[in-house]
């Protein structure tokens, strides 16, 4: 295997090791928890989770160039969702789903095919939006942790790596 797809490779398994660890957090969470918003300007830990979920879908979305109005929907589609293995069924899911699509470019393609997001002028590489994807699920992952701590869970740095 070549040097760019053992590259590919590694940030799909970061990325995986983000969503293994952010369903693990999910897990936690308790009926009482999912209204909690630390503030008026946040996102509540339901709104939270459903982003999470959906980040690896609506990256795909927006990597494939669909528009607001498609990216939305994949966005929304969780609403009203607390069912955890639900959620966590559409998180990985959601997860192999970007993954196929990621495995299934060209070396050519992912290094040099640019799409363009509904709301950017210029476009990104493959592997500038692969990378973007992971630094979006790990944000967020740690929004969740924060918000759990927040909450009283026993949580630890050692089960964001488990």
């Amino acid at each position: 295997m070549n040097g760019t797809l053992q590259i590919r490779d590694h940030l799909l398994n970061e990325l995986e090791t983000g969503v293994r660890t952010g369903a693990s957090l999910i897990r936690l969470i308790r009926s009482e928890d999912w209204s909690y918003r630390p503030q008026e300007n946040m996102r509540s830990l339901v709104e939270l989770v459903h982003h999470y979920i959906q980040i690896t879908a609506s990256d795909l979305a927006i990597m494939q160039e669909k528009g607001e109005a498609e990216v939305g929907l994949v966005e929304n589609s969780l609403s009203g969702i607390q069912d955890i293995e639900k959620l966590e069924a559409t998180l990985w899911s959601n997860f192999e789903s970007y993954k196929a699509y990621i495995t299934g470019l060209s070396e050519d393609d992912f290094l040099n095919r640019s799409t363009k997001a509904f709301y950017m002028e210029h476009g990104h590489l493959q592997v500038q939006w692969q990378i973007e994807t992971v630094t979006h699920v790990f944000h967020h992952r740690s929004q969740l942790y924060n918000y759990l701590k927040q909450q009283g869970h026993e949580l630890n740095f050692f089960m964001l790596y488990a």
